[in-house]
């Protein structure tokens, strides 16, 4: 099945290539079906830094247009208080581009799309007033409720403001739900929350995909490629993500001491890219690495022989999860970093709860190879069998066909 749309907007927040964090993984993949599929795509998107910019030249050829105007997110920090004298979610100024929003207008007026794609609910606002056009939102997750996270592990301050925030811009997701054709997030808990704080409205489980050839051992299949280090853990992801910061921090205060006791020469590798100061100072302490920026993580996570998630702020489907299953790797997870792929036995994947028990886990993984590289195996086969990208793009075509066959530009609104 191909992509029933021929032209497409195609709007996220960042710029969609390369495939290096959670949502650019998801929006990589997406836009290159696609292309693939013969659609003549314009994207709009924002970008932050000189790799955005590389990204950007490196798209250019295999799109009809690019729009992808920088930003400086402590600017847009700033510009973003002003929805607290609009009443407006904080979110959408700091999303929003004067620039991109006159290309949009220009590209909706002068050759009207068969359809907007957007990823990322703050992208919503760029669709809003094109009622003629079908429209598919890809929320992924609900935003709003990773506010109200932040809200409930905070002081009194963020309670107000991120209390705030999940609050308001639950009433723009509510509305684009409403207005838009399609709603989109990647699990059944996904589903199940977005129906719960949005009952008018319904929602489509598209997983993550994980490109499985890339995210495949090297063991195995090259020579040269060190064994696993028995007692080395790894972690992959953005390390000036809020969840991946809390997770790791609290991973290394509240286990990690216990595993370095009984191992001295137990690792663990942090890797991902702009490691906030919190991070970057645990660099070459108590066997920690932290990488910063790689070119590819594979390497990584073969030198690894246990993946650890240990995340308590998080929803949706962790590509981190994916990844490292699809490596061959054991993965020991919070129930928060696990939920996303529904129910997995504990031979596929060890979802446990609290510090003593990820403890347990991690050493009784690192206590037996026989045992560590079995669980491995199966959680490789796992993610082959039910998230291949291939697979998703199946879905992602039914949806936007359904949506094209169903659209009402008489959609009501609610403000």
């Amino acid at each position: 099945m191909s992509c029933p749309a021929r032209n497409v907007v195609f709007l996220s927040q960042r710029v969609p290539h390369p495939p290096d964090r959670g949502d650019r993984i998801s929006t990589h993949h997406i836009l290159r079906h696609l292309r693939e599929s013969g659609c003549r795509v314009r994207i709009g998107c924002l970008a932050e830094d000189d790799r955005d910019l590389q990204a950007i030249e490196e798209l250019r050829g295999s799109v009809a247009e690019i729009c992808a105007p920088r930003i400086d997110r402590r600017i847009r920090k700033i510009l973003s208080l002003r929805g607290l004298l609009t009443g407006a979610p904080l979110t959408l100024p700091f999303f929003r581009h004067r620039g991109l929003q006159r290309t949009i207008a220009r590209w909706m007026r002068d050759d009207p799309p068969d359809l907007v794609f957007m990823y990322s609910s703050s992208m919503g606002q760029y669709a809003l007033p094109y009622v003629d056009v079908p429209r598919v939102m890809h929320f992924a997750e609900l935003d709003s409720d990773k506010w109200r996270q932040y809200a409930a592990a905070g002081g009194a301050a963020a309670r107000f403001v991120y209390g705030r925030e999940a609050r308001e811009l639950l009433r723009f997701e509510t509305r684009i739900a409403q207005e838009f054709d399609a709603s989109l997030v990647v699990s059944a808990v996904e589903k199940e929350l977005f129906e719960r704080c949005i009952p008018s409205a319904t929602a489509t489980v598209v997983p993550n995909g994980v490109d499985v050839d890339h995210f495949s051992t090297a063991h195995g299949r090259d020579p040269d490629v060190a064994p696993r280090e028995p007692h080395t853990l790894v972690f992959t992801g953005v390390m000036d993500y809020e969840p991946n910061v809390d997770g790791v921090l609290w991973f290394v205060e509240a286990v990690w001491p216990r595993i370095r006791t009984a191992h001295p020469d137990a690792r663990f590798l942090i890797v991902g890219n702009r490691p906030v100061p919190k991070v970057q100072a645990l660099d070459g302490r108590d066997g920690l690495v932290v990488t910063g920026w790689v070119d590819s993580t594979p390497p990584w996570f073969d030198r690894a022989s246990v993946a650890i998630a240990p995340l308590r702020i998080a929803r949706g489907l962790q590509n981190k999860v994916l990844e490292a299953m699809s490596m061959g790797l054991p993965v020991v997870a919070t129930p928060c970093a696990a939920q996303g792929l529904g129910e997995v036995d504990r031979h596929t994947l060890i979802a446990v709860d609290g510090a003593q028990a990820l403890g347990d886990a991690v050493l009784a993984l690192f206590a037996d190879r026989e045992h560590r590289e079995a669980v491995g195996a199966r959680a490789a086969a796992f993610v082959r069998e039910h998230f291949r990208w291939e697979n998703m793009f199946e879905r992602i075509d039914a949806v936007f066909g359904a949506a094209m066959a169903a659209h009402r530009p008489d959609r009501v609104t609610t403000g």
